[in-house]
């Protein structure tokens, strides 16, 4: 059963819903559409489940491009409504016809949308009575056929097995070939026993009434020994090369010139000297603005000169003049496809994931399909056009993430602020903790470091020497202890001592490895952070979706809350070393709705900066 019909513009105004089917639907199923699907652009979808506890529903939509117009139908996901597409393309015409701009209210729609779904309901029966008829004459026709199948099957071996007397001897040895398997089961070598038989008791002089040609038999095994002759010979001829021995090794006993010993001076009583990174390392880069260079002129050439591609394929020179003038009356999506072909494949060069690519094309084509082109612009253009703004909304954080003012928020709270670290092994978690400490003690907040990680050998070490350049205190409690455990211990000393931040190192950990999964699961289950940061790295393409997706899979599925905590944010790493294969970036922002928090560029402390939504952009498209 239909629970609900509506039609709204892309501005969010409510125009028309079905006043007969008026249902209060649980939760707000139109809300979490608008939010996670169609601003995401993922409207490209056939449908969407919503779920939440007591309500379950299956969401469908259509556009009218031209017209600004949504038309959305709610039922229960339980249900397989058939006519539900159909319903909603009689509504889109109809509604069509009728609408004005400047009107608000359409209470004489009612009737004609009662009509429509009676007529829409009868197709979808008509369509399921003759599917069912045409299904049942078919079995039994097939069985009919089987039948029949058999009868001539056992005829035929009835016959072959009495055998024919107007054949002679050569139509039964033919017929004991021809048969030999269905005789004998399923052995063939029992058919060539026979045949090697025949051949004895025929003798030489039988050769040319016998199943095999003997003559043809010798020639052939004749020709095979001369060749296995000739393999023999060439390998007896390459056998006296022997195999270079390998040389003894000469080992140089003298003494390297110079000592390569970059290690800090130790003081008599074996503490290390290191010197302080604030002093050597200057500012950090989260700080500083970065200016993105605009290249429209280029731009425009190069998208002139895949327009003129495009379009020289398909039409002429003067209809594709005429119709840059006049403006095409609608696009279709036979005109949208080489373009978005041309820039999924562009997308792709660039790192992003080609699930992702497919899914970003089909929602610009159905943003952009019934649309009509405006004068003087190219379909390549417009699909950028359109492009570009689907990726700057996806890229565009939906929430605040100025971590600075929430750590000022906890701070009047009298509680620590607290970061959670996640990721797979070696994206570089415990180097970008580090650089998010500096970056913190830089605005004067008090920061402690929770070494987390008791499964890595040197994992704690490692954290202790980036808290003793930083002048940070570290929270540890050695290897093999419970990390959900070490963490709630240094959030406890953190409220004691006062520090304004805790930043907890975890184990890198694989999506597909439960049991670490599981403890990490429990870590944040226990201790309730504020921030869950996952760590990944820039480097990564099509393995960002599994990455992500199996992480936030497993952190609901293991986590003994109703409401499980998900990834929050992301934190970039290796950002130097890709050059314009940024998607990855791109990947991850889509396959978790998580906004890009932070970016790695370098190995000192200052390389961390924001991610700049147009320049990631402007990469993409380039």
């Amino acid at each position: 059963m239909l629970e609900q019909l509506l039609i709204f513009t892309r501005g969010g105004l409510i125009l028309w819903t079905c006043k007969e089917l008026g249902n209060a639907l649980r939760g707000s199923p139109i809300d979490t559409l608008i939010r996670s699907c169609l601003l995401e652009e993922r409207s490209g979808a056939a449908s969407y489940n919503y779920d939440v506890p007591g309500a379950s529903y299956t969401l469908k939509w259509t556009f009218h491009n031209e017209l600004g117009l949504v038309f959305v139908a709610v039922y229960q996901k339980i249900l397989h409504l058939l006519y539900v597409d159909d319903l909603l393309a009689m509504v889109k015409r109809e509604f069509s016809v009728v609408y004005d701009p400047k009107r608000m209210v359409y209470d004489d729609f009612d009737e004609t949308f009662r009509q429509l779904r009676k007529e829409a309901e009868a197709r979808a029966e008509e369509m399921k009575k003759s599917k069912q008829a045409m299904a049942k004459p078919v079995s039994n026709v097939g069985k009919k056929q089987g039948q029949q199948m058999q009868k001539s099957g056992f005829e035929g071996g009835n016959k072959k097995k009495s055998g024919g007397g107007e054949s002679g001897k050569d139509s039964a040895d033919d017929d004991d070939v021809k048969t030999g398997v269905l005789e004998n089961g399923h052995s063939n070598g029992e058919v060539v026993n026979k045949n090697r038989v025949n051949l004895k008791e025929n003798g030489n002089g039988d050769t040319k009434t016998g199943a095999f040609d003997v003559n043809k038999l010798q020639k052939l095994r004749s020709k095979g020994g001369k060749k296995a002759n000739v393999v023999v010979n060439k390998v007896s001829k390459e056998e006296p090369k022997k195999k270079p021995t390998k040389k003894n090794r000469v080992w140089d006993d003298s003494p390297r010139e110079t000592k390569l010993d970059f290690t800090d001076p130790v003081s008599e009583n074996g503490e290390a000297e290191m010197a302080v990174a604030q002093v050597v390392e200057g500012e950090s880069m989260m700080d500083k603005e970065e200016i993105v260079s605009s290249d429209s002129e280029t731009e425009d050439e190069d998208e002139a000169e895949t327009g003129k591609k495009v379009d020289s394929k398909k039409k002429g020179w003067f209809t594709s003049m005429f119709q840059s003038i006049a403006g095409k009356a609608n696009l279709e999506k036979a005109d949208l496809e080489p373009a978005l072909k041309a820039l999924k494949d562009r997308l792709m060069t660039k790192n992003v994931a080609e699930e992702i690519a497919e899914k970003l094309c089909e929602s610009v084509a159905v943003s952009l399909e019934g649309k009509k082109l405006a004068s003087f612009t190219r379909i390549s253009s417009t699909v950028q056009a359109a492009m570009e703004d689907a990726l700057v909304r996806i890229l565009t954080p939906r929430r605040s993430i100025d971590i600075l003012r929430d750590v000022h928020f906890a701070k009047e709270q009298h509680k620590p602020y607290v970061v959670v670290f996640v990721g797979v092994n070696g994206v570089g978690k415990s180097t970008n903790l580090a650089k998010v400490a500096y970056w913190l003690q830089q605005h004067d907040i008090n920061v402690m470091m929770a070494a987390c990680d008791t499964f890595r050998s040197g994992a704690v070490e490692q954290l202790r020497t980036h808290a003793r350049r930083l002048q940070i205190p570290i929270f540890e409690k050695g290897y093999e202890k419970d990390p959900a455990i070490v963490a709630k211990e240094a959030i406890q000393e953190a409220t004691r001592n006062g520090s304004d931040v805790v930043l907890v190192d975890t184990a890198g950990r694989m999506q597909d490895n439960e049991p670490l999964m599981r403890a990490l699961s429990k870590l944040i289950y226990v201790n309730s952070p504020d921030l869950v940061l996952f760590v990944g790295e820039a480097l990564v393409g099509n393995d960002a979706v599994d990455q992500l997706s199996k992480f936030n899979q497993k952190l609901a599925d293991l986590s003994p809350s109703p409401s499980p905590r998900l990834i929050d944010g992301i934190l970039l790493t290796k950002f130097d070393t890709i050059d314009d294969k940024v998607g990855a970036a791109l990947s991850m922002v889509y396959i978790s709705g998580a906004p890009v928090m932070f970016v790695g560029c370098g190995q000192s402390y200052t390389d961390l900066k924001k991610l700049n939504v147009k320049s990631i952009v402007k990469t993409l498209l380039k």
